[in-house]
């Protein structure tokens, strides 16, 4: 009988062992297969990669490559069909979703193309949203949500609503949203995609500089430019690791 996309982890080793608790994400032969009763699809096949605590890392690639894909096991907002996928040396590969939201809670934070603000609630409001889920009191989480406004340089929009701001605007609102928990990872699926060339720049100072600061950054670009700020790019193809490039000079 196939056991083709049955999770089925490999045993680690002592050597894997040691080098699990030197990463922040570590990704072991990892596949993602789509099926339905005729077809069969595979986004993502036998992917390994390491990340370390504090990298600025891009995943770069054609249309359908398995980007996306990979950003959503990354950020646990999908499970691998096989293979481990390990975060701070623990496996969450076979994590139930109960299980992957706590660590999403806690570990990630999410900065979209499309900014995924609520249209109902105030710049404020909106960045408060992943607090809301914790046991953090009204007091901590307003002082929490100014903070993150004043990082980003957004506190003066602070009652506006998102269709009163600028493209721009709303995806500092968005990375304020992604950080106001203080996560150690940072995901942007094409985080410029839908910003004009300058805007773009911003936005991506704005992650350079929260990684700066130490927060783990990983994007999924088609840009050259906005993968030239990161210390590391993966280039997929077909659903595989291509290569791997150091960036010779990262933009600042």
């Amino acid at each position: 009988m196939s056991t083709l996309g049955l999770y089925n982890p490999q045993p680690v080793t002592r050597e894997s062992a040691t080098s699990l608790t030197m990463s922040l994400l570590k990704i072991q032969s990892l596949s993602k297969i789509y099926r339905t009763d005729t077809v069969e699809t595979t986004a993502l096949s036998n992917v390994s990669i390491d990340i370390e605590q504090g990298e600025f890392v891009a995943i770069m690639g054609p249309s359908g490559c398995g980007k996306s894909t990979l950003l959503n096991i990354i950020g646990l907002l999908d499970s691998p069909s096989s293979g481990q996928y390990f975060v701070h040396g623990e496996d969450v590969s076979g994590y139930n979703e109960r299980k992957r939201a706590e660590v999403r809670k806690t570990t990630i934070g999410f900065v979209f193309q499309s900014f995924n603000l609520i249209d109902e609630l105030t710049v404020a409001e909106n960045i408060e949203l992943p607090l809301i889920y914790t046991r953090l009191g009204k007091a901590e989480r307003k002082q929490r949500v100014q903070e993150a406004m004043d990082r980003m340089n957004i506190a003066h929009r602070a009652k506006h609503f998102p269709q009163q701001l600028s493209g721009g605007q709303q995806q500092r609102v968005a990375i304020a949203r992604a950080v106001v928990n203080a996560p150690k990872l940072i995901l942007a699926d094409e985080p410029t995609g839908n910003l004009d060339s300058a805007m773009g720049e911003e936005v991506m100072g704005l992650l350079t500089e929260l990684n700066k600061a130490g927060t783990t950054v990983i994007i999924v670009t088609h840009s050259l430019r906005d993968a030239g700020f990161a210390q590391r790019t993966i280039n997929l193809l077909d659903g595989s690791v291509l290569r791997a490039e150091v960036s010779t000079q990262v933009i600042h």
